[in-house]
C-alpha cells in the first residue's frame, strides 16, 4: 500500500514538473500559458487576373490586349532604344489595338497555342503623333510611312510579330526585328530549312485568319479591310499602368 501510494504521489511531481519549463534567468514559465506554434501559416491566395471581355465593344474601339487574354508575349522594341531607329518613341511599352484586330489575334494566337507557339509582339497601334516622331529621325518612305498619309499601324491593324515557345524561347526567324535587307524578305529561300519552316508557319496561320503579308518584312501582317480604317492619334494612359 505504501509503495502504491509512492508512485501516486511520485507521478504527479513528475506532470507538475513538465508543467514548467526554465527560462533563460533560471525562473519557470508555466507551459499551459505559453502559445504554442507549430502549425505552418495558410499561404496568402494569389488573386488571379480577371480578363474582359469583348462582348458588347465596337470594332473600331482601341483596347489593351493583355486585358482580354494573357496568352501573348512581348518586347515593345518601340518603347526603348533597341530598334532600327536607335530612339525611344512611345512613353511606355503597350500593345493597344482595334477590337476587330484582337478578334483575329485571339482567334490565331489559339492555333499557334495548340502546335505549341505563340505570338510575340513588337509593335502594335502607332499613334499618328508617334509616325511623326519616327519620320523626323527617318523620313524615308522605304523604311517609314509617310505620317500624312499614316501607316496601318496608325489605324490599328498592324501588328509586328514572331513566335516563340510556350516558354518564351523565340523561334529563329532568320533575322532579327526591323532588319532591312533581302535576309527578311519572305521570298528569299536561300536560308536554312528550319527558319524557311518557322516564316511558313507563321505566314500561313497568320493569313488563315485574315492578315496579310508585307513581302520585305517577315515580322509585318495587317488585317484585311484595316487599310480603309481612318488614321488614329489615341493615346493610352502610362500613369496609370
Amino acid at each position: 500500500m505504501k509503495y502504491l501510494s509512492f508512485l501516486v504521489v511520485f507521478g504527479f511531481m513528475i506532470l507538475s514538473c513538465k508543467e514548467k519549463i526554465p527560462n533563460k534567468q533560471g525562473n519557470t514559465v508555466d507551459v499551459k500559458s505559453m502559445e504554442i506554434l507549430d502549425t505552418v501559416p495558410e499561404k496568402e491566395e494569389v488573386q488571379e487576373k480577371s480578363l474582359r471581355s469583348l462582348d458588347g465593344l465596337a470594332d473600331s474601339t482601341f483596347v489593351r490586349l493583355a486585358d482580354f487574354s494573357d496568352g501573348f508575349a512581348y518586347e515593345m522594341r518601340y518603347a526603348t532604344d533597341n530598334n532600327f531607329l536607335k530612339a525611344q518613341v512611345y512613353d511606355c511599352a503597350e500593345c493597344y489595338t482595334r477590337v476587330k484586330t484582337v478578334k483575329a489575334l485571339l482567334a490565331v494566337n489559339e492555333e499557334f497555342r495548340s502546335k505549341g507557339v505563340k505570338i510575340k509582339f513588337f509593335d502594335c497601334y502607332r499613334p499618328n503623333d508617334v509616325q511623326y516622331k519616327m519620320w523626323k529621325i527617318v523620313p524615308n518612305p522605304q523604311y517609314v510611312a509617310n505620317p500624312v498619309k499614316g501607316s496601318i499601324h496608325n489605324k490599328g491593324g498592324a501588328v509586328d510579330i514572331t513566335l516563340v515557345t510556350l516558354s518564351d524561347e523565340e523561334l529563329d526567324m532568320g533575322t532579327d526585328f526591323d532588319f532591312f535587307g533581302k535576309r527578311a524578305y519572305h521570298d528569299n529561300m536561300d536560308l536554312p530549312q528550319e527558319v524557311l519552316d518557322n516564316r511558313k508557319l507563321l505566314k500561313e496561320t497568320m493569313e488563315k485568319h485574315g492578315f496579310w503579308s508585307t513581302r520585305t518584312e517577315w515580322w509585318h501582317y495587317n488585317l484585311q479591310g484595316a487599310s480603309k480604317d481612318p488614321i488614329a492619334n489615341f493615346k493610352w494612359d502610362c500613369d496609370g499602368l
